[in-house]
């Protein structure tokens, strides 16, 4: 991997912990997981006990024990800096979890909210907006590249393919 592709990851995981980082006190912990989780059940009106939600839980609570391991840290929190080692390393390390692929699988079961094994243009607006309140007039774009066959919809295969290049 050349420095170029190597800066543009590091530089796609620190915009993920600016947005991870909801208390904004520039260490990523279990409660902003946690915010993160209450988002979606917001959002989509799921319950706690729904099994998306158990799903979703269960995801983000493994992947953070992930990155607690992999950061070398003997504390609850990670800074931007520890986080970006940790969420390389965890990335690549499919020993226990497959980071990318294990949340990419429970995330796309949320922005899918009629079930029907694909994403739509209302569904992942309603994602950008409710859920990672990305407000930005170009956000949507990220849709057309998401959908990657251009037939107007994002299959779950074309999610996970997006989630697994997001941090090659």
């Amino acid at each position: 991997m050349d420095s170029t592709t190597q800066d543009l990851v590091s530089t796609k995981i620190a915009m993920a912990f600016d947005a991870l980082n909801l208390n904004g006190n520039g260490q990523l912990e279990w409660a902003d997981y946690e915010a993160l989780i209450s988002r979606y059940l917001q959002a989509y009106n799921v319950s706690e006990d729904d099994r998306r939600a158990r799903a979703l839980r269960a995801y983000y609570q493994m992947y953070w024990l992930e990155l607690l391991r992999h950061s070398g840290v003997s504390g609850d929190s990670l800074t931007k800096e520890q986080f970006t080692t940790a969420t390389r390393l965890a990335t690549i390390d499919t020993s226990r979890l497959n980071a990318v692929e294990g949340g990419a699988h429970a995330i796309f079961d949320f922005i899918d909210a009629d079930g029907d094994d694909e994403i739509t243009k209302g569904e992942f607006s309603r994602y950008l907006r409710d859920v990672l309140r990305i407000q930005a007039p170009d956000a949507m774009d990220a849709f057309s590249a998401l959908d990657t066959d251009s037939d107007g919809i994002i299959s779950r295969s074309e999610f996970i393919r997006s989630a697994r290049e997001y941090l090659a």
